[in-house]
């Protein structure tokens, strides 16, 4: 689970690091970053360029216009100034309905922000769409950028200066498929952009972690669920697939209060033949993605099958940390049993190491082990390292297994929580397999358990 982030100064960002996008709106305004918006006419480039300063495919990018039709904001950083950055659909005088509500979007952007990107396409030159959007940007208030897109090599540098006649200044010519110009011009955004505001934060409410029940229809979740709240607030039935949207309560423990989730079977979507099956498995879904930990029930009298392993990828793929649970295990044979061990090792080989429990939710046998394990997996899915402790891992783990060609971290740090999540500095980019090694020394060095490790590589110029 590594995350490759790397940077470049001279050709402008490959890699850049960049916050998650499923937040970003409201942790750009909490956080009082300045504003920069990406205008222009469609398909000059805007979305391209958005990817470029971001160094990932965050924006949609097809060859025809109007593919970006809302606003979409993230945070952005460069040379260690943070801002937000917006990305306009393409602003058009006429059109139908929606291009003037895309237009709208972009006419209320650009009034909001503190610099404006202003994109032209420098293969086509000035068109009429161009001279509107010049005289809407005018208004803003604020530093206007001319950026001459589409300028991929030194023979399109003649049709740079066409633009000067914007009246925006000098443009700056980028190519924001290749990267080239586009460091320069960000050198220049940032010099006028003004500092962060300081917000004063409000006191957090206690958190309430998440706990989801998944697994194949009729493994028994909705009968673990009962047992686990205390009482029956889940429909339990022989008949698989009786769960059809998910149930959540919370539950004080000794440990602070916890919210359970049970959610509908999921089963393979050729077997999905029903409008509402489909929407619940589609709702199971999203509760595995908000959740802190997933309590993944198997049958065991039916072993782990294939729908497990594929459910165990979508979990383990939800970032959050998994707790395998074998149900109805006082019903299988002692033969059996002895034979577990290899079959979890075998199917479930790509899991971290995960903790194994041995229940019986009907009757309810060994049931009371599953909350240790998962306070231990919350513990460490919010667990904070110092820096220094990070710096021993890494160090002793490159001691021990020096990374092929030279390269090595320059220095670590842990960036955020929930997962655990790792910043390497380095001096060259570093191999898929040394990435996986170090994710292993740090999860074992540092007890992560079960918990999703997410690394992201900074590549510092030598």
């Amino acid at each position: 689970m590594s995350d490759t982030d790397d940077t470049t100064t001279n050709e402008g960002p490959i890699e850049a690091d960049a916050h998650d996008s499923s937040s970003d709106d409201a942790s750009a305004k909490s956080a009082g970053l300045p504003t920069v918006v990406i205008a222009g006419r469609p398909n000059v480039g805007k979305s391209t360029l958005m990817n470029r300063i971001l160094g990932r495919r965050e924006a949609i990018v097809e060859e025809k216009p109007g593919v970006t039709r809302d606003r979409k904001e993230v945070d952005a950083e460069w040379q260690g100034s943070d801002f937000n950055l917006i990305d306009t659909g393409g602003w058009m005088t006429g059109g139908t309905a929606i291009d003037k509500k895309v237009s709208r979007q972009a006419e209320v952007a650009i009034r909001e922000a503190d610099a404006v990107l202003f994109v032209v396409d420098a293969t086509i030159g000035i068109t009429d769409e161009d001279d509107h959007v010049v005289r809407l940007v005018r208004q803003a208030g604020c530093p206007v950028f001319c950026v001459a897109n589409k300028v991929d090599d030194e023979v399109h540098m003649d049709n740079v200066w066409e633009l000067v006649g914007l009246g925006l200044g000098e443009p700056f010519p980028v190519s924001s498929l290749h990267g080239r110009g586009v460091g320069d011009l960000l050198d220049a955004v940032v010099a006028v952009l003004p500092e962060p505001v300081e917000i004063e934060e409000e006191e957090e409410e206690e958190r309430i972690f998440g706990i989801a029940l998944v697994g194949r229809p009729n493994v028994g979740k909705s009968t673990l669920f009962n047992r686990l709240i205390g009482e029956d607030r889940s429909i339990t039935h022989d008949m698989p697939g009786t769960t059809r949207d998910t149930v959540d309560t919370v539950v004080d423990t000794g440990t602070g209060p916890i919210r359970f989730l049970d959610t509908a079977g999921m089963r393979r979507r050729s077997r999905i033949d029903e409008d509402t099956e489909y929407y619940s498995v589609v709702r199971a879904l999203k509760a595995v993605d908000k959740a802190d930990v997933a309590l993944l029930v198997i049958d065991s009298t039916e072993g782990i099958t294939h729908q497990d392993q594929r459910l165990a990828e979508r979990v383990d793929a939800a970032g959050c940390p998994i707790v395998l649970v074998l149900n109805k295990w006082d019903k299988i044979s002692t033969e059996k049993r002895e034979t577990f061990p290899a079959q979890i090792e075998r199917k479930l080989s790509f899991l971290p190491d995960v903790p194994v429990h041995r229940v019986s939710a009907l009757t309810g046998k060994s049931v009371e082990r599953l909350l240790p394990s998962m306070t231990a997996a919350i513990d460490a899915y919010q667990m904070r390292v110092p820096t220094r402790k990070v710096n021993e891992v890494v160090r002793r783990a490159q001691q021990a297994t020096p990374a092929p060609g030279g390269a090595r971290v320059l220095y670590a740090t842990q960036g955020a929580a929930h997962p655990p999540t790792f910043t390497l500095f380095t001096n060259r980019a570093l191999p898929d397999h040394y990435l996986r090694y170090l994710e292993r020394q740090l999860r074992d060095q540092l007890e992560l358990g079960p918990t999703a490790i997410k690394l992201r590589v900074r590549r510092r110029s030598e």
